[in-house]
């Protein structure tokens, strides 16, 4: 019980961000499994540079790795489990006061282990979201894709800043 102070003043109380990452995730895909019809010929045109179209990805990013045996399943397991372990502990040694890069985790940890669930329960990762110009569409992606990518741009920018704050400070 002597540690739970600590941990209060810890980036693991970011960790509900996670949470409602991989709980509005995992939502999200189970409407989609459920309320569309599977491929193309069942997109649902929502604006004129965006359908909703269920797919299956078995890869990672822009369907990386999607035309294996299966094995890739297990890799992108282990990386994911991977990075949620080492995410953690730099949630528990960073201070609770250090919004963005604590939400940045916690962001990150939600997508992962909202695909990672995925990959388990279906063999595969749910993707909906496409976005396209023309006849030029992005990868379909997901709500904890988003996530990622947005956990990923605060810790660079988190990054960029602290670095200014630093060369001020020091000149």
């Amino acid at each position: 019980m002597s540690n739970l102070p600590a941990l209060k003043q810890s980036g693991i109380r970011w960790l509900w961000l996670a949470v409602l990452v991989f709980a509005i995730d995992i939502g999200t895909k189970l409407l989609v499994m459920d309320t569309m019809g599977y491929g193309w010929p069942n997109r649902i045109e929502v604006l004129p540079f965006f359908n909703l179209l269920y797919v299956h990805n078995y890869g990672a990013a822009f369907s990386f790795l999607s035309d294996a045996s299966g094995w890739q399943r297990w890799l992108f397991t282990a990386i994911a489990l991977g990075v949620t372990a080492l995410l953690m502990v730099w949630m528990r040694r960073t201070p609770a006061s250090h919004t963005m890069v604590n939400s940045a985790y916690a962001l990150i940890i939600g997508g992962a282990l909202g695909n990672l669930f995925d990959r388990l329960y279906h063999g595969f990762v749910v993707d909906f979201l496409d976005f396209y110009i023309g006849q030029h569409h992005w990868p379909a992606f997901n709500i904890a894709d988003s996530a990622i990518c947005v956990g990923a741009g605060l810790i660079i920018l988190e990054g960029l800043l602290t670095g200014k704050t630093k060369t001020k400070t020091s000149q």
